[in-house]
């Protein structure tokens, strides 16, 4: 069982559980949980508390956003059709502040290790007539540069690092390859960077397996001067079913800055 918090803020993994969870009424109460889901070839079952959540979730996915209760949540995740019992796939017990945007990446190691990351969205406003780019490392991968028009605009990341950068709005034709080199090994794919939005690309899969992709999702009305409420439109699922997500997190910011404390251990079924 691993059991993930936040220094100063704290995070909840909460697994995808937002489908089956009644939002409360009060924004303080809640953190906006976001998730994806990057482990290949392992369509899951989550389970929240002992109760079943979501079904045959298929990885490449994202899900959400959803507002969960702050709290303590017990969450399991077991190979999709299971009946919840014996060892999972992963676990996690985790404490959710009240007010917080955060995704739950469940992804592979650079060493190819089934593992669940928080990363922090930011969703502060964006200024006049440009766009953020949020790009995370989370495949089974040595570290890569991201190219964007064939040039790099983030070298070195690793996993499980993100970088955020504020360009231009616009049609952006984005790539990954290997550190120091410009020859693709994801990509390249047009994003649609539109005025106003937060764009956050997750680099999944494996390069020795040769199943590398991306999963991306669009914040939108981050506009300097905002003309609504943010809202998240998850790529890759169909908005009903919220395929995708392994697991939840709400984090706070404090100061702008977030010491994240974790203690992990991932286990696979059958072990």
């Amino acid at each position: 069982m691993r059991r993930i918090t936040l220094a100063a803020a704290g995070l909840l993994a909460a697994a995808a559980t937002t489908l089956a969870v009644t939002p409360v009424a009060f924004a303080q109460e809640t953190g906006s949980v976001r998730v994806v889901h990057g482990i290949p070839d392992t369509p899951v079952d989550v389970y929240v508390d002992g109760e079943r959540a979501l079904d045959d979730f298929a990885p490449g996915t994202s899900a959400g956003p959803v507002d969960l209760p702050a709290g303590s949540r017990e969450v399991t995740v077991f190979p999709a059709d299971s009946d919840g019992s014996g060892e999972p796939l992963l676990s996690a017990t985790a404490d959710l502040p009240a007010g917080a945007d955060v995704t739950l990446a469940a992804h592979l190691t650079e060493a190819g290790e089934p593992t669940i990351t928080p990363f922090v969205n930011d969703v502060s406003s964006v200024p006049a007539g440009q766009a953020r780019l949020v790009v995370r490392h989370t495949a089974a991968a040595p570290a890569v540069d991201v190219l964007a028009g064939g040039a790099p605009v983030v070298s070195g990341l690793t996993n499980p690092d993100q970088e955020a950068l504020e360009v231009p709005a616009g049609t952006v034709s984005a790539a990954v390859a290997a550190a120091g080199t410009t020859d693709p090994v994801i990509g390249p794919a047009d994003l649609d960077l539109a005025e106003g939005t937060a764009t956050f690309v997750h680099a999944i899969g494996s390069l020795e397996a040769g199943n590398l992709d991306l999963v991306v999702f669009t914040v939108d009305g981050l506009h300097s001067a905002p003309s609504g409420v943010p809202s998240g439109a998850p790529s890759g699922a169909p908005s009903e079913s919220g395929t995708g997500a392994l697991a939840l997190t709400g984090v706070v910011l404090v100061a702008g800055a977030v010491a994240v404390a974790v203690r992990r251990r991932a286990t696979t079924a059958g072990r």
